[in-house]
């Protein structure tokens, strides 16, 4: 091989740098870190279907289990299934849309803009876990646990109804942690957006990446969804 094809070799390869596939380096260890996670969920999600497939006939009906709103007072009526999970859903959309906003005021270096549509972000995060407690907390008081589940939903076969409490809690506990570190990481942001220490960076870029793990969280759920209110 003559040193003239070599030479050409070796300026066709990448010879790294600042932003490799057109991102930076936290980005990319974002998009690495979110895809890594999303094995994790596929795996939780992939085990329950595949289980819930094989003992369809006993599992327990999502109508019946989720079939009011869970919030003294209003629990009253068991014909509203999904009206809860429905607002849940809502509101994670409503902080993706704020959390694109905080985004886009980031790149055009608005600190009071990135601060306006970061607080409506973290809140929402705060109310869906609220709501998330509520959820627990009423099917735990009629009798759904990682291990039981309450006479009257688990039909014949108890042993197999029992595992869907197993899995629920397990996959909404696990996306819940989630949505607790994105406010967690929000916060975060809102008080160094707040001290204007990005002003000082001449960037954003912060903002962006934690806007990547938010709405990851939020796509998320709609697989979480799915697999348990849906099917």
């Amino acid at each position: 091989m003559s040193s003239s094809t070599t030479s050409l070799e070796v300026s066709n390869q990448w010879g790294g740098g600042n932003e490799p596939l057109k991102a930076s380096y936290g980005k990319l260890m974002m998009w690495y870190f979110l895809i890594s996670d999303t094995f994790t969920f596929v795996a939780f999600l992939v085990s329950y279907a595949s289980l819930r497939m094989k003992n369809s006939e006993a599992w327990p009906k999502a109508s019946e289990v989720f079939s009011s709103i869970p919030i003294h007072g209003l629990d009253g009526n068991k014909d509203l299934p999904l009206v809860f999970v429905s607002i849940m859903t809502f509101i994670l959309i409503i902080s993706s849309v704020t959390m694109v906003r905080a985004v886009q005021e980031g790149s055009m270096m608005n600190r009071k803009g990135v601060i306006n549509n970061l607080i409506p972000t973290i809140l929402f995060g705060i109310l869906f876990l609220v709501c998330q407690y509520f959820e627990w907390t009423h099917l735990i008081a009629d009798g759904m646990t990682l291990t039981t589940m309450p006479a009257s939903l688990a039909g014949e076969n108890g042993l197999v109804a029992s595992q869907f409490g197993a899995f629920f809690f397990t996959i909404t506990g696990f996306h819940g942690l989630h949505v607790l570190g994105g406010v967690i990481l929000n916060l975060y942001l809102l008080l160094r957006t707040a001290k204007g220490d990005f002003d000082r960076l001449g960037h954003y870029e912060m903002v962006e990446k934690i806007g990547l793990y938010w709405h990851f969280v939020d796509l998320v759920w709609v697989y979480v969804f799915l697999a348990f209110y849906l099917m």
